[in-house]
């Protein structure tokens, strides 16, 4: 099932979708304007139309007929009017032949107004359009009114044929034709699937015909082409709400930033689009729930490319503004946040594609509403809007086609006028096959593309390979990650040649050095330890999956080396290290009550985006206290991926894999079953919320017995009702008791003996900000109102960690999985000499 909680986009997965540069301006290689039919060129705003008249080369048709009306026939106001005053009518099958200098999409808009001409009444015209490869246009659905029918199409040969084929003793006519060069980046190749039985991405999009059925502009006016860099035309939303009192429209076109390097340009929409908006009319009222919905006309039968333009332009902080999008009535994002979606910024556009599946119906609704991320604000914008027909399996925009072979004059083109229900049925069950068939092939290029290849060097003269004797030399690529290798040469230089004194840390994978790189940057080196554990699977995985995400709590990959038999990964320096380190063992100064619930929840948040933000959920597997990390503030982010795995497909329920991660931390129900689920992550989680409020190891063996394992030991109080026993001295009469209660209630559910009956990590996130609003002011009614009672001291004989332990351990024997299904937890942690790594 396409899982599309995002983004948030929204997180919102973003990382199938390429970021680009900024750039204004877009000069097309391709550039054919025709008037067709008229005397001589016109001019239409700041183009100029060629009249075919005077491109013989381009037309090839049976006779010459020029059409001409007088302009007071025409209703549009646009600057394209003058282009619908003449027309070139065809009797036979004829065909326009554009030379194509740069392959790839094209633009081509066909403008069409049935007047009357002498004996030729247009509005009768009965013609169908194609290409070589697609057929775009019938004239059975033809408007009285001028119209432009703007299609993409992925051109591969070096002409492209648009012919016009009237049927049997019918005419065929068109005003002006447009063949543009459009922008490579402007349609990726993957967007997010709807269709429950679809893969997590839909691939293969840029080799689709595309017909732009809506292009809307939330909140803002018609934006035309002289306006728009691609010469597109923008309509207002205003007719396509359902509820217009439920919607607000703001206004901030200077607000809108391109240059902070987001993944929209100017090429993707206008400032006038980005720079508007829709939002909830919710006066931010938590009880105010509800979505604002708009509805749009679409055909039956075909899927869509729905393409969503967001930029906050709205909010005054970061991270405030968090909602979900539907498209019908499937989730299309969940706990959508503008700000983390667009590098952290506000102001800087970006957009989400998603592929719908066969519509059944001949509305497609669009609603943006609240997020339980941040109950307290409801609110949710959306800029602009596109909606933009597939061809189906036939390789055509309308019902009832097939496409001329070849482009040749003499192909004729059948249509099928007034469809029977029983040809749109069978045309849904071709497209039904299309898919699976799209899926079939989309596998294969998903398992195609996930094979690390050669990375060459020295001029493509030799491939480099890992030197970990527990990589067996296999060849390491980063192909798809060129932008974040780095010289060997520049991480010497930055970690003053690996001096041991800049050693910040030591772990599982090996030593970590501060470093400074060239601009003054300050980083944080990880050194691969050839005799470490891990080795190149958990050096690629870290690389692959740092490499999509961009969170301000997920720590952020500057780049990796891989040369001389190395392994280096490259971070962003967090200045205050790990939170473990301030918890215990260093001797650092005790962080107060507030300050550890702003850590937990900005983790927290780092980690609902990786379940939710992404197609599908990304599940950590090494969720623990030494692998959060604090900035100079005291930001928590989330660290080494090195252990994570993409979560199970829409059709199961986990992922069977091997156990990893560590002890103390690990989800027993996994350890049992060997089933991975994001639940896996919440339960690790809980054990880092317990360790944060006693401050102390989730394994020590000098402790008494049923001391030794934090999760056990702290849930014995928890289901006593005395965790104030237990807590942090430094904590002692310094958390509201209400506070407590709910930090213990919430790391009590993570621990839920069956992921099933664990909170999601949006619920987790939720409890934990009201835990700090209940800490920082008082709750109108709460019976703790006028209480100015705090946590009572604790108890020395429960909190003498150092005390001598007289119970003895063995170590733990290596029984396989399989034995420990029936085996305690209790038993397990009971057995450890000392606490072990991964």
């Amino acid at each position: 099932m396409i899982d599309c909680r995002n983004i948030g986009l929204f997180i919102w997965a973003l990382s199938i979708l390429p970021l680009v540069c900024f750039c204004a301006t877009f000069v097309p290689v391709d550039n054919y304007l025709i008037d067709c039919g008229a005397p001589t060129s016109t001019s239409t705003g700041t183009r100029n139309f060629t009249a075919d008249n005077l491109s013989k080369d381009l037309l090839s048709t049976q006779e010459d007929i020029l059409a001409t009306t007088s302009s007071k026939s025409i209703t549009s106001s646009s600057d394209e009017s003058p282009l619908y005053q003449t027309a070139r009518v065809f009797t036979g099958s004829s065909k326009y032949t554009f030379p194509i200098k740069q392959k790839g999409r094209h633009w081509i808009r066909l403008y069409f107004f049935p007047f009357t001409y002498q004996k030729y009444n247009l509005s009768a015209a009965i013609f169908t359009v194609t290409t070589q490869e697609h057929v775009l246009f019938s004239s059975s659905n033809i408007q009285k009114d001028p119209v432009m029918k703007e299609y993409s199409v992925n051109v591969t040969s070096d002409t492209l044929v648009i012919s016009f084929v009237p049927s049997d003793n019918s005419t065929a006519f068109v005003n002006a034709i447009e063949v543009v060069s459009v922008p490579d980046d402007l349609i990726v190749d993957d967007g997010f699937a709807l269709d429950p039985s679809a893969e997590a991405a839909s691939s293969g999009l840029v080799t689709e015909a595309l017909e732009t059925v809506w292009r809307v502009n939330m909140g803002g006016p018609t934006v035309t082409p002289r306006n728009d860099t691609l010469q597109r035309t923008w309509v207002p939303d205003q007719s396509f709400l359902l509820q217009p009192n439920l919607a607000l429209v703001v206004t901030n076109i200077n607000g809108v930033n391109y240059e902070k390097g987001g993944q929209a340009t100017e090429n993707t929409a206008p400032p006038t689009v980005y720079g508007t908006l829709r939002r909830m009319n919710s006066s931010d009222d938590p009880r105010n729930i509800f979505n604002v919905t708009w509805q749009f006309n679409v055909s039956v039968g075909f899927q869509y490319l729905v393409r969503l333009h967001f930029c906050d332009v709205f909010s005054k902080v970061l991270n405030q503004l968090y909602f979900n999008v539907y498209i019908d009535s499937k989730l299309a994002a969940s706990g959508a946040d503008p700000s983390v979606t667009s590098n952290n910024a506000l102001g800087v556009p970006y957009y989400r594609d998603l592929v719908t599946p066969l519509a059944v119906s001949n509305t497609l609704r669009v609603s943006i509403g609240p997020s339980d991320v941040n109950r307290n604000f409801p609110n949710a914008i959306l800029n602009g809007l596109e909606i933009m027909k597939m061809n189906n399996s036939m390789g055509s925009l309308i019902l009832g086609s097939v496409t001329s072979t070849s482009g040749s004059s003499s192909n004729k083109i059948g249509m099928i006028v007034g469809v029977s229900v029983g040809l749109v049925a069978a045309l849904v069950l071709a497209g039904v096959f299309f898919v699976l068939c799209r899926k079939r092939r989309r596998l294969s290029r998903q398992r195609q593309s996930k094979t690390w290849v050669p990375l060459s060097i020295n001029n493509g003269t030799t491939s480099h390979t890992m030197g970990s004797k527990y990589s067996n030399g296999t060849t390491l690529s980063a192909a798809s990650n060129f932008d974040y290798r780095v010289p060997f040469v520049a991480v010497q230089d930055a970690t003053n040649n690996f001096d041991e004194s800049w050693v910040i840390g030591i772990g599982g994978f090996g030593k970590v050095y501060k470093g400074e790189l060239s601009d003054g940057t300050k980083v944080a080196v990880k050194r691969g330890n050839p005799r470490s554990q891990q080795g190149l699977a958990e050096f690629r995985t870290e690389i692959e999956m740092l490499s999509q995400f961009r969170h301000r709590h997920l720590v952020s990959l500057i780049g990796y080396c891989d040369e001389r038999n190395e392994m280096i990964l490259i971070y962003e320096y967090m200045e205050k290290g790990t939170l473990k380190s301030h918890l215990y063992g260093s001797g650092l100064p005790s962080l107060s009550w507030k300050e550890r619930l702003e850590i937990c929840i900005g983790a927290a948040r780092g980690l609902h985006y990786l379940h939710t933000g992404y197609a599908k959920a990304v599940i950590h597997r090494d969720v623990k206290s030494a692998n959060i990390l604090l900035d100079e503030n005291l930001m928590a982010k989330v660290a080494d991926f090195g252990l994570s795995k993409t979560g199970p497909e829409f059709d199961q329920t986990h992922v069977s894999t091997a156990v990893k991660g560590s002890f103390g931390y690990l989800d027993p129900e996994y350890f049992r079953r060997q089933q991975l689920t994001e639940k896996s992550d919440v339960y690790s989680f809980g054990v880092v919320l317990f360790e944060v409020l006693c401050a102390r190891p989730v394994i020590d063996p000098t402790l008494p017995r049923e001391m030794v394992n934090l999760a056990e030991w702290t849930m014995k109080w928890q289901k006593k009702g005395q965790l104030e026993q237990i807590i942090d001295q430094t904590l002692t009469g310094k958390i509201r008791p209400d506070s407590l209660r709910k930090f213990g209630e919430t790391a009590e559910k993570c621990l839920a003996d069956y992921g099933v009956d664990r909170p999601s990590m949006g619920d987790v996130l939720w409890n934990l900000e009201y835990a700090l609003q209940l800490q920082e002011a008082v709750v109108p009614g709460d019976p703790e109102e006028n209480s100015t009672n705090m946590i009572g001291e604790l108890s020395p004989q429960v909190n003498n960690f150092n005390q001598d332990s007289s119970a003895s351990a063995t170590q733990f024997a290596g029984s396989s999985l399989d034995d420990l299904s029936g085996v305690s937890m209790s038993r397990v942690f009971s057995q450890l000499v000392k606490s072990e790594g991964r």
